[in-house]
């Protein structure tokens, strides 16, 4: 059984039908409000924060993936992310099920210095923080032994459907909705943003390689790195008219998060955007050099499909 601990977004969708595709039609589905992708999908609805559902949510499956997401909300973070993270921990060391953890970059340094696997934490910000926690958590745990699990670690998102990003925020949806498009700080410094179908198909990947376990990986992105003002390019290309940005000032950041909660939970992910973003993923090439990504132009082009079937 593979169990998916978060299964209503974006990530946990896509690995849902990645899944079905090439490993197992035995699928759980957990959440509170879960949905079906497939009619053999199981669903569990549970509150991860219940220690006892947790357990109910594990039990009898071979792998649970997490890939729980909440609101951009420090305080939601604190409070919630480490319980249901020592709740998973706890069912599936009771259930010697293995544990696969969908991570993010929240709590490396916001330098231009290259990101691999052996970066140290130097989390900034209360949501950085609280990352840095609950992974650190989860490698406690597999350094001592007492359980068999493996990291994901992804950059910013961009991607179709439900994925919820900063660029596909101010980018994508603004191109839908033909507004001025927006762009954090600089236009011109390199991006590692990860296709979310991608994302979630190398994370299935991994969790189902044997040898992969007890260790981080970098998941694999488009390498080319483009910058804001490269990739807005590429989008009027697809999109077939000139599109317009205006590049957000960090003071323009400041005044908008004294009226919206949201600009201001984002305020400690803005020196990201100061600087060149490089997020490696040589091990992963290595380990699975067939593994196909998505090029950022193949990926507006099906955002841009996305947008006018709906």
């Amino acid at each position: 059984m593979h169990t998916i601990l978060g299964a209503n977004g974006q990530i946990g969708e896509e690995l849902t039908k990645e899944l079905y595709r090439n490993y197992s039609k035995e699928i759980r589905l957990v959440s509170r409000n879960p949905k079906k992708v497939h009619d053999t999908d199981q669903l569990f609805p549970a509150n991860l924060m219940d220690h006892e559902a947790t357990h109910e949510a594990v039990k009898g499956s071979g792998i649970a993936y997490v890939t729980v997401g909440l609101p951009i909300d420090s305080k939601i973070w604190e409070e919630k992310f480490p319980v249901m993270m020592q709740n998973v921990i706890a069912a599936c060391k009771k259930h010697e099920c293995k544990l696969v953890l969908f991570d993010n970059t929240y709590m490396y340094a916001k330098t231009s210095e290259p990101q691999t696997e052996e970066s140290a934490f130097a989390p900034v910000g209360r949501k950085s923080k609280v990352r840095a926690q609950i992974t650190e958590m989860l490698l406690r745990e597999m350094r001592n032994g007492s359980i068999e699990a493996v990291i994901c670690r992804a950059p910013e998102f961009y991607g179709p459907n439900k994925t919820q990003s900063v660029t596909n925020t101010l980018i994508f949806d603004n191109i839908e909705q033909h507004k001025k498009l927006k762009v954090p700080l600089r236009d011109d410094t390199k991006r590692t943003l990860i296709w979310t179908p991608d994302a979630s198909r190398a994370m299935a990947l991994i969790g189902n390689t044997p040898d992969c376990y007890d260790q981080t990986w970098h998941l694999p992105c488009d390498d080319s790195r483009p910058t804001y003002s490269e990739m807005i390019n590429m989008a009027s290309e697809v999109y077939g008219r000139e599109l317009k940005y205006a590049v957000l000032k960090k003071w323009q950041f400041n005044i908008g998060g004294i009226f919206n909660k949201q600009i201001k939970e984002l305020q400690e992910l803005l020196p990201r955007y100061q600087c060149d973003n490089i997020f490696k993923f040589d091990k992963f090439n290595q380990k699975f050099p067939s593994f196909k990504t998505t090029s950022f132009k193949e990926g507006i082009i099906q955002i841009k499909k996305e947008q006018n079937a709906s």
